[in-house]
């Protein structure tokens, strides 16, 4: 995130607003407002029906980072970290989550699921 558009205000300037959408909830509020009218504009309903899960497990790198929990993925043989992402069929982005690669597929799909309930409500 260190690499800015020149044409936008100064680093932390872009960082207070995020954090204080993110905060209020703002975000969360823009997303669903823009996802909305992306698939009424693709002639579907608001909300949607169905949706698609999945899981990728990466492998990490040897450094911290921002999330320093990794595990390992035995189906896959990876120690990492496991993404969920929840699609709707139009393959827009519902929720996305990051976690530690040992965490199940099933729970990792419910923790997806919990938090887009809580997103579509």
């Amino acid at each position: 995130m260190a690499a800015i558009p020149k044409d936008l205000p100064p680093r932390s300037t872009v960082f207070a607003y995020l954090d204080l959408w993110i905060y209020d909830g703002a975000l969360d509020r823009m997303h669903h407002a823009l996802y909305e009218a992306c698939r009424e504009q693709a002639g579907r309903d608001a909300s949607p029906t169905a949706c698609i899960i999945d899981s990728q497990s990466v492998k990490s790198a040897e450094k911290g980072g921002l999330h320093r929990s990794t595990g390992f993925d035995a189906g896959k043989l990876i120690k990492g970290k496991k993404r969920h992402i929840l699609v709707d069929a139009e393959g827009l982005l519902l929720h996305a989550i990051v976690h530690a690669a040992d965490i199940q597929d099933r729970d990792g799909g419910f923790l997806c699921w919990h938090a887009v309930g809580l997103f579509l409500s």
